[in-house]
């Protein structure tokens, strides 16, 4: 590819960005009519975050979308944010931020690459085909001189892949790993095909608990697209609101979030719901990628035992098997997930820290993080709930 000029540049609106352009980079794949990879990068999932009130003035997420051009074209882009505060990131840095502050520097504002409020796997240098060897470095270059040029402490590039993890450390960021539960799936043709490579116990197990669930004195519906009506996102709401009050105190989406996702997102939806006497009184909200079901959001106004296994978990891996999608990611922590099939997976993230001593410091810390969460993953797994020989197991 010739020398080019590039050029980077800051928007602190997506309205300034064409749709058409910002999604080229960010799911070239869905060009003719695909469904997106990571759907949490798209032009419409960040800007019903912007448009909702969920991000901008007052959230502590200041928009300052990121762009590279080259000939008159963009070739490259990334979700970047101005921070206030570590809150709704997944990737804990409250700690760094105290022993900085103790020592007299200032770590906020920093400047954060990462979908809001969303612990999910997915690209964050979004760039065009054919532009990654040199769209890929203008956009980390690019914000790593916006912090330097502001005076800010740090710049954090969350849940990225791994291959821009190494890429990431290779320009001089620093890497971390972290870990979450997902289920991957080995071709099963239903959820039996599951179940039948578990150990006994835990098979047991789960079929007890989803007969428990299903007897809840309802029914379970599992809506998509046009199936998804108002009615549904009010109830939501009420169960959204019920959970972000009991974990965060203040929930981090707006009421406009939902409204704005039935007009625009409902198709990227699998919304789950636990229906009793007519009203829904529990439900898990998805995201649906092209080979990856998102869990991300529950709640419920009534208590029913193991429901919320059956509507997290249960109901998502039957909806990956059912549509051929390779893997499930429900969300951050939970060691429970582990007994229930969702294996531990590393996650990773990048750092860069103004400060040289302070860089040293964390440095130092994170490869010892790095081993403890390979030595935490290598023990999880032989501790899964698989079974540890081909020999056959009563059913």
């Amino acid at each position: 590819m010739p020398s080019t000029e590039i050029t980077v540049e800051t928007h602190d609106t997506l309205s300034a960005i064409a749709a058409a352009d910002w999604d080229a980079c960010a799911c070239p794949e869905a060009a003719q009519g695909g469904r997106a990879r990571d759907p949490f990068t798209t032009h419409r999932f960040l800007k019903a975050l912007e448009d909702s009130g969920s991000v901008g003035a007052g959230s502590g997420w200041q928009p300052l979308y990121l762009t590279a051009h080259t000939g008159g074209r963009m070739i490259a882009c990334a979700p970047l944010y101005a921070k206030a505060h570590s809150q709704g990131e997944y990737i804990f840095d409250h700690n760094w931020a105290h022993a900085y502050e103790r020592a007299g520097g200032r770590y906020y504002p920093k400047l954060q690459i990462a979908v809001p409020f969303t612990p999910a796997t997915g690209r964050r240098f979004l760039v065009r085909p054919g532009f990654e060897e040199i769209g890929r470095p203008a956009l980390a270059q690019g914000a790593m001189q916006l912090a330097q040029r502001n005076g800010l402490s740090s710049l954090h590039v969350t849940f990225c892949t791994e291959e821009e993890a190494r890429a990431g450390a290779d320009l001089g960021l620093l890497a971390r790993t972290s870990q979450q539960f997902h289920w991957l799936n080995d071709g099963y043709a239903d959820f039996d095909a599951f179940l039948a490579q578990l150990s006994a116990r835990k098979r047991k197990n789960i079929r007890k608990e989803r007969r428990a669930a299903q007897g809840f004195g309802g029914q379970i519906v599992e809506l998509t697209g046009d199936a998804i009506r108002a009615e549904h996102w009010d109830a939501f709401w009420r169960f959204y609101q019920d959970t972000g009050a009991r974990k965060w105190g203040t929930p981090y989406l707006t009421r406009d979030f939902f409204d704005i996702a039935q007009e625009t997102l409902r198709d990227d939806i699998l919304l789950v719901l636990a229906i009793r006497e007519g009203a829904p009184v529990a439900g898990a909200l998805n995201m649906i990628g092209a080979q990856t079901l998102f869990g991300r959001y529950w709640g419920c106004i009534e208590d029913h035992p193991c429901l919320h296994f059956e509507l997290c978990y249960y109901r998502a891996i039957d909806y990956a098997i059912a549509h051929g999608m390779a893997r499930v990611e429900a969300g951050a922590q939970g060691e429970h997930k582990l007994a229930r099939g969702y294996m531990p997976t590393p996650t990773h993230s990048l750092h860069w820290l103004a400060d040289a001593g302070f860089r040293d410091a964390v440095e130092h810390y994170l490869k010892a993080e790095r081993d403890a969460v390979e030595e935490d993953i290598d023990i999880l797994t032989d501790h899964g709930p698989f079974r540890k020989t081909t020999l056959e197991e009563p059913r």
